[in-house]
């Protein structure tokens, strides 16, 4: 294709979930840039526009999973439940849309197939699934964490004579289960939010289990309009300590290490907390994330509640996780998720020791019996944090591939850059505490950190920025450094690629705390980017700045 054929922008950006929205509003109307966004859907919600299936909610409460940079909006906005489902979470984002009239700078049923970078030109070049061709000197990823959905390579799936649906590619005219026997495969979040929905329309539910998770309860309930205006009320100063916060959420603080405390006071705060709801549990104590011993005080607390909410004690049995500390992999929030296991219409059956040996035409089969269903529902999970990157054809210079660099790990300077391809930015990415966090927070911050480079490389005359090797590598080796000092890479988890065959075992995101994280972005901000090569003017001598020492 010739250049006359391509439309030339300042900034691409790839997804137009609360990511690539704010990313747009900020180098458009701060920075008066040329951008277009790109996004596979119709519209816009990213996460919360695909997973719209029966039971979805944020596990975050709704006050604080918004927008913070503009106080009208986030007063205006009117909230109905402590954690909000689906539905508003994507009115809100369509309300956000409308109000800043995003949507005449975004392009909707739009795949990014490839972005090849011009070393010459210091341009990257976007080529989309119409065959349309796009430059722009920034190219700036807002994929999301989780949106490449995964059905595992069951035998026979295709044989399959009845309804298939993937939790993270719900239909949007929603799905009649009334009367039907229905089979849901996995469970992790979203087949325990939507395995209590679905057994209350089904006639049947059969839950084929591999591995056990922990979930606690959301303890969900509408919001008082007294109680939203009192929060709203105190929101700069809330805002501001949930951002240097160590996960981007207010939670009460811990009251102690688990050794140093008397057997009932542990039992009593762990009850206050799982009647409290939301995973407030897990910062209960101070050292449930780091030591074993005071992990299992905590994990063994839901274990007994699982065992007293579950009237069939094999059934019980077979929900209690065993395999991996509590928290190590996403705790989940659940409404009547164990409750569920006590009606007369629904049935575990575990696969763990005895794998699904293949899907029939009837229903799926485990260790040679047969459970015929008229509806299959696939809670398998995604290709986390690196997979809807992959999927794009991402080549920096000289033509590298980005999945080929990325073949033994994720590398990433920040979790915002990578060596090699300059002038790409990419929104909670790994190397960024992203997924372990309030994903808002998160987004916001990283928008504003890359917002703000983008200003100072367009006043400095730069042609591109790329990250250091070295400065890469020393970032990469804190990350993997933090995660050592703590239990999380004991866990078989998608933090890890572990849900994938094949994918290397690397801990992704940063457990140094969003708080941390905030502060070590903004030191290199305020030195003038250490850490980066700079086209354009001579490479600054300054090394990259010491990363801290793991807490």
């Amino acid at each position: 294709m010739t250049r006359e054929s391509t439309t030339e922008y300042d900034a691409i950006i790839v997804g137009a979930g609360f990511a690539g929205m704010y990313q747009l509003l900020r180098l458009r109307e701060d920075l008066g840039l040329r951008v277009r966004v790109f996004e596979r859907g119709t519209g816009v919600g990213g996460t919360w526009y695909w997973n719209r299936y029966p039971g979805a909610r944020c596990d975050v409460e709704s006050l604080f999973y918004s927008y913070s940079f503009d106080d009208q909006l986030q007063q205006e906005w009117q909230w109905t439940e402590r954690f909000p489902t689906q539905p508003e979470i994507l009115r809100y984002a369509n309300h956000v849309a409308d109000r800043f009239d995003l949507r005449p700078d975004m392009s909707f049923e739009t795949s990014v197939e490839s972005a090849v970078y011009d070393d010459d030109r210091h341009r990257w070049q976007v080529t989309t699934d119409d065959g349309q061709r796009y430059e722009a000197q920034f190219l700036i990823t807002a994929v999301g964490c989780l949106s490449a959905s995964r059905v595992p390579d069951f035998e026979g799936v295709e044989d399959f004579t009845g309804e298939t649906y993937h939790t993270g590619r719900w239909p949007h005219e929603g799905v009649d289960l009334s009367g039907k026997k229905v089979a849901v495969i996995g469970t992790g979040s979203s087949g325990i939010q939507a395995i209590p929905v679905i057994a209350a329309q089904a006639e049947q539910v059969t839950v084929f289990q591999r591995t056990p998770n922990f979930s606690v309860p959301a303890q969900n309930r509408p919001l008082d309009p007294e109680e939203q205006a009192e929060v709203k009320a105190h929101f700069p100063a809330l805002r501001q300590q949930a951002r240097f916060s160590p996960a981007g959420v207010l939670v009460s603080d811990p009251i102690g290490a688990t050794a140093d405390l008397p057997e009932q006071d542990r039992a009593a705060e762990l009850r206050k907390r799982w009647d409290e709801g939301g995973a407030t549990i897990m910062s209960a104590f101070t050292d449930t994330a780091v030591d074993e011993t005071a992990n299992e005080v905590t994990a063994e607390f839901v274990r007994d509640q699982i065992r007293s909410i579950v009237k069939d004690p094999t059934t019980a049995e077979l929900l209690l996780p065993r395999d991996h500390p509590i928290g190590t992999k996403r705790i989940c929030i659940d409404t009547d998720y164990y409750e569920t296991y006590n009606r007369d219409n629904v049935r575990l059956v575990s696969i763990r020791e005895t794998p699904i040996e293949r899907i029939t035409r009837a229903g799926v089969r485990v260790d040679g019996t047969d459970y015929d269903v008229d509806v299959i529902v696939f809670a398998t999970g995604f290709d986390a944090m690196t997979g809807p990157l992959n999927q794009i054809e991402i080549r920096g210079r000289g033509g590298q591939l980005l999945r080929e660099k990325w073949a033994e790990g994720p590398r990433t300077y920040l979790g915002v850059a990578s060596a090699g391809f300059p002038n790409l930015f990419m929104i909670t990415g790994p190397g960024s505490p992203s997924v372990l966090s309030n994903m808002i927070v998160s987004i916001e911050q990283h928008v504003d950190w890359i917002s703000d480079y983008i200003s100072a490389i367009r006043r400095d005359g730069l042609a591109a920025v790329e990250p250091e090797q070295d400065a890469e590598d020393t970032w990469v080796e804190h990350v993997n450094e933090v995660a050592s000092y703590t239990l999380y890479p004991k866990a078989a988890s998608w933090y890890m690629g572990a849900n994938i065959p094949g994918k290397p075992r690397v801990f992704m995101p940063y457990l140094g705390g969003v708080g941390a994280y905030r502060e070590h972005c903004a030191t290199v901000a305020e030195q003038g980017y250490p850490g980066f090569t700079r086209v354009g003017v001579p490479v600054p001598s300054d090394p990259a700045p010491a990363v801290p020492a793991p807490a």
